[in-house]
């Protein structure tokens, strides 16, 4: 498939910093600074994903810490608040994802979760890689030429086989155009489907018009 990053195993990240349960407030605030992240998993026995820890969770001490006599903090920032490790600031269970979820899953979940970036499990839940939104957005960065040779070799030789098609593609900035002369014009709507599933392809547009005497 010319190379096109199908699953989340083609573009996150295997490096991944981690924590375990016990680590202490200011060795994640430095893990965070170190890898330039601004979550982190936390992880038992053989890296086995327990949670997540964020920015997010570790602002009520900061909260708390600069107006103490404020008004009183929600009952789960007061906790966080009071937290000295990671076991007790994480959000549990921790929303994860398989190696083999596409990335159009991974999109949707993150949306979904309101979060910026996923641990990524094995099929025992081991931490294999993290995917964050900048990895998922990598694809739009794709060479035009190699969008096209997909789109030629992948969609269009097979539903606008020659002779009795004419179809060129190309690809510019991401947008796919299709033009030229095909047999049955009552397959641009898949085309269009399938083009739009190309993992790089911004938008996609056609000029296609029926052969004489075709539909």
């Amino acid at each position: 498939m010319y190379g096109t990053p199908h699953t989340i195993s083609d573009v996150m990240t295997q490096t991944v910093a981690a924590v375990g349960r016990r680590a202490p407030f200011k060795e994640i605030v430095q893990l965070m600074q170190d890898w330039q992240v601004s979550a982190l998993p936390v992880i038992e026995g053989e890296g086995q994903v327990v949670g997540v820890v964020s920015e997010a969770d570790l602002l009520p001490k900061e909260e708390l810490r600069d107006d103490p006599d404020g008004e009183p903090l929600q009952p789960v920032d007061a906790a966080r608040a009071a937290a000295l490790t990671a076991g007790d600031l994480m959000s549990s269970p921790a929303v994860t994802l398989r190696a083999a979820a596409t990335l159009a899953e991974a999109a949707r979940i993150m949306a979904r979760e309101g979060v910026k970036r996923l641990p990524v499990v094995d099929d025992s839940g081991l931490l294999a890689g993290i995917v964050s939104r900048a990895d998922l957005l990598r694809v739009f960065l794709r060479d035009d030429e190699d969008i096209a040779e997909e789109v030629r070799h992948e969609i269009a030789s097979y539903l606008f086989p020659p002779p009795s098609s004419t179809v060129q593609v190309e690809v510019h900035d991401g947008v796919v155009t299709l033009t030229g002369r095909v047999r049955d014009t009552a397959l641009v709507p898949v085309a269009a489907r399938l083009v739009r599933a190309v993992e790089g392809v911004v938008d996609v547009g056609f000029d296609l018009a029926p052969n004489s005497g075709t539909q």
